[in-house]
């Protein structure tokens, strides 16, 4: 074995420290989360352990604790009861609330993430049980160092962390310190769809206040009760925190998480070329979108017969998300032969107050002005409909984070316009898209290439069923976390997002092609995060980025893809 694979190795180890070295004896081990086994401790380790007298004489396999889980989980009526019973077990044994999740993915996904997370994030404080992850505030500057230090794990064990401030939790807005539910959640996809080790990932706060008074008024709410501070008191607080993380843990993949659009591209210009970082609502939800429109190109290109770079594309919403995933779009037309500056025309963006154009009268936010429009003459166009009838886009794209954008007339115009047109409602959660798919079904008379940023229910139209394709990061996210995490890489750049949106439209299988899908199935995403890993892992290293010595960079391809698997973290009481 090489140096390097014995680093990997020794890594690996060091991951299951707990459990492998018998550090926690007796009761200390069965209220830790993840060296508990409960039921599943075998007489012999319960011996060892100190722990007996202090469980039920039952020893039970995984599959045998499962079964009672399930059970359960079918007493509780609510999305939301099953989220708070699910955290409930992750909190006390972590091992097999993600054999669940695993087991039972299209169940738990909507349970764990979105939609069902967007209410767990609101009422995050008041069901509170017992900490997880580190949080920052105001009163930590200049210790920052210290809270860094107090994280319970060796030092070569974090691989992967979410960090966000709250201010734009999904599309509910401030929630302030609950922001920790989100990064909870996103790192529970890491670990069951992309095999992240559990033990290797920290969710991160950062907590400067909140402006929203539900919550300030709130006795149960947990986080500082202030307004939000400065954005210069953030960026100091922020620049404190990157740099510290950095400094314990150099090889630390960060990924900034629902921050207020001005903040999310401000502090993505600012680190990126400076720690292994990436932001997911820019990039990520770029990244899925971006692949998913290639085979949504694909499809209504080959109905109208226009070529490719004919698409027209209108974003409804002008926020970080929706400029970032109208610059991945830019992607799709370079690809196909234009330039640049040929490719941002062929991409319109709409706001509150209508088409974005550069002589509207007010003042465009920054992040804005890249794609606002100097082709408009002395005309505004405000309504929708309106904009549609100027632009005439075979795509529109919805991330408004307002239900209902897409009105009937709305998608009637779209089918007028085009034989096979592309309409994806991505505002999540569920109560926020733009339209249902049943909507968008019926007002295209079927027509429709559709997408959405949640999960909606199978529809039966014109004597066939028809699936609704979910746009969701939870595709893009944990590949490319992996990625950099295996290779140490030393930044995260658009050249790797780009390959992973590139990966996740070419990992369709036939069965998802003949179903008229654009994405794969979910139920599919653990099997598409290691091919994405595996093509962003050769990306990391055509960029010179990785930083294990060359170890993957020396492995073939069918090497490198089963090292990848075998990387990937399998739940389970043998480790």
């Amino acid at each position: 074995m090489s140096s390097t694979q014995a680093d990997h190795h020794a890594k690996k180890d060091t991951v299951h420290y707990a459990i492998e070295n018998h550090e926690y004896g007796g009761a200390a081990c069965i209220r830790d989360n993840y060296t508990n086994k409960g039921t599943g401790f075998s007489m012999e380790e319960r011996l060892r352990l100190g722990l007996e007298g202090l469980l039920p004489p039952s020893v039970q396999t995984m599959d045998q604790q499962l079964e009672r889980i399930h059970h359960q989980l079918l007493t509780k009526e609510t999305p939301i009861q099953k989220h708070i019973e699910l955290m409930n077990l992750r909190q006390r044994n972590e091992r097999l609330f993600y054999a669940y999740v695993i087991k039972n993915l299209l169940e738990t996904l909507p349970l764990v993430y979105t939609p069902t997370v967007g209410e767990g994030c609101q009422k995050f404080s008041s069901m509170f049980r017992r900490p997880e992850g580190l949080t920052f505030t105001l009163k930590d500057k200049g210790n920052i160092a210290n809270c860094v230090a107090n994280w319970p794990r060796p030092q070569d064990t974090p691989r992967v962390a979410v960090i966000t401030d709250g201010s734009r939790i999904l599309g509910l807005g401030d929630l302030g310190w609950n922001g920790m539910g989100i990064t909870i959640g996103k790192l529970s996809l890491y670990v069951a769809c992309a095999g992240v080790h559990p033990q290797s990932t920290m969710p991160i706060a950062v907590d400067i206040g909140t402006n929203n008074e539900e919550l300030l008024n709130d006795p149960l709410y947990l986080g500082l009760r202030q307004k939000r501070a400065s954005d210069e008191e953030l960026t100091e607080l922020v620049d404190e925190i990157m740099y510290e993380l950095n400094k314990r843990y150099p090889f630390l993949i960060i990924q900034f998480e629902d921050w207020s659009s001005a903040n999310a591209f401000r502090f993505l210009d600012r680190y990126q070329e400076k720690y292994p970082m990436f932001n997911d609502d820019i990039q990520g939800t770029g990244a899925v979108i971006l692949g998913g429109f290639v085979n949504a190109a694909r499809k209504s290109s080959e109905a109208s017969g226009k070529a490719l770079e004919d698409q027209r594309i209108l974003m409804v919403g002008a926020g970080s998300a929706s400029v970032g995933v109208a610059k991945q779009l830019m992607n799709f037309f370079t690809e196909h032969g234009l330039t640049e500056e040929q490719a941002k025309d062929r991409i319109w963006t709409t706001d509150s107050k209508g088409l974005v154009t550069a002589n509207r009268g007010d003042e465009l936010a920054e992040h804005k002005r890249f794609f606002a429009r100097h082709d408009n003459g002395d005309k505004q166009y405000k309504d929708l409909e309106e904009i549609i009838d100027y632009v005439k886009p075979t795509a529109l794209l919805g991330m408004s984070t307002v239900r209902g954008t897409f009105t009937p007339e709305v998608l009637k115009r779209m089918a007028k316009l085009n034989k096979r047109p592309i309409v994806m409602a991505l505002s999540n959660p569920t109560s926020k898209a733009e339209c249902t798919f049943e909507e968008a079904l019926k007002y295209t008379d079927n027509k429709v290439i559709f997408a959405a940023g949640s999960p909606f229910d199978p529809v039966e139209i014109d004597g066939k069923t028809r699936y609704s394709d979910q746009g969701n990061n939870f595709y893009i996210f944990p590949g490319v976390g992996l990625a950099g995490a295996l290779t140490r890489a030393k930044h995260i750049t658009e050249a790797i997002i780009t390959e992973s949106a590139m990966a996740l439209a070419d990992s369709m299988n036939d069965k998802e092609k003949e179903m008229d899908l654009l994405y794969p199935l979910p139920e599919r995403v653990r099997e598409v995060a290691h091919y994405i890993a595996f093509r962003c892992i050769k990306a990391i290293n055509k960029a010179g980025l990785a930083q294990d010595d060359g170890f993957t960079a020396g492995l073939s391809d069918d090497e490198l893809f089963k090292w990848v698997h075998d990387e990937m973290w399998v739940p389970s009481y043998d480790h």
